[in-house]
């Protein structure tokens, strides 16, 4: 028991370290497979050594020592995002076989689901916190920015708006501090974000006639939007209570 303990902790306070450790594994195993040129795994790793960095920032100025298992679960899935995020840097730079397009859709379905999976465990083992919920969004946001890239390649590049709203959103909050204010907690934006990610893998995937997959999402870029609008709204309304800058690493 004692053993087991100390391993898992071990696992949680390096958790960085084996997430990068994990990452040069997702990138070995499509080399291996898929195959991986200069430019997928200058990506992959550039990808998981920001990461690596980051993570460890966070953890440090948190003063968290425990990844905890939620959030074990949310760095493998950022993992996967990497992997993903080197298929698609190779196809902006060469012909996408049939092959990648299969693996690319396939790790990013994995990694879709577990972004079920880390919130139910969270909420299962009593161990959701600020920091997981952060480092939770940013992954999905991530994983959508680089699924947005890829897709935008067929559909054009106005697609790249549903990767790049997110980025913005956080760059305006430099200039304008009340942007940076906690939101209200509502359902309807974790819909609104899971939706992106689905409606980008299924365009991913070009199993629909291009000009559905454009409908879809188009429709699906209409629904962020409204939903970006509606949370800045009710900034703009709630600013004079906003005094404190928000924390980096607080819950949206």
């Amino acid at each position: 028991m004692t053993v087991s303990v100390q391993t898992r902790t071990d696992l949680s306070v390096h958790g960085p370290t084996v997430g990068f450790a994990g990452q040069l594994g997702v990138l070995g195993a499509l080399a291996a497979t898929v195959g991986l040129g200069p430019a997928g795994w200058l990506a992959g790793l550039a990808y998981g050594v920001v990461a690596w960095l980051t993570l460890s920032y966070a953890l440090h100025r948190t003063g968290t020592r425990s990844l905890g298992a939620a959030n074990i679960v949310t760095l493998a899935r950022g993992t996967l995002g990497g992997g993903v995020t080197a298929l698609v840097a190779d196809s902006l730079v060469g012909p996408t076989p049939d092959v990648v397009v299969v693996t690319l859709v396939a790790v990013t379905a994995v990694a879709l689901a577990l972004d079920f999976v880390d919130g139910l465990v969270a909420r299962r083992t009593g161990s959701t916190s600020a920091l997981g919920a952060r480092f939770d969004m940013e992954t999905d946001a991530f994983l959508i920015l680089v699924l947005s890239v890829f897709v935008a390649q067929s559909l054009g590049a106005w697609v790249l708006a549903i990767g790049a709203v997110r980025y913005a959103f956080v760059a305006a909050g430099w200039l304008l501090p009340w942007l940076t204010a906690p939101l209200p907690p509502k359902m309807s934006r974790k819909t609104v974000a899971a939706t992106q990610g689905i409606v980008l893998l299924v365009a991913s995937a070009g199993v629909l006639p291009v000009a559905l997959d454009a409908l879809l999402v188009g429709l699906s870029l209409t629904v962020l939007a409204w939903s970006f609008t509606r949370d800045v709204w009710w900034l703009w309304r709630h600013r004079p209570a906003w005094v404190a800058p928000a924390a980096r690493w607080s819950a949206p």
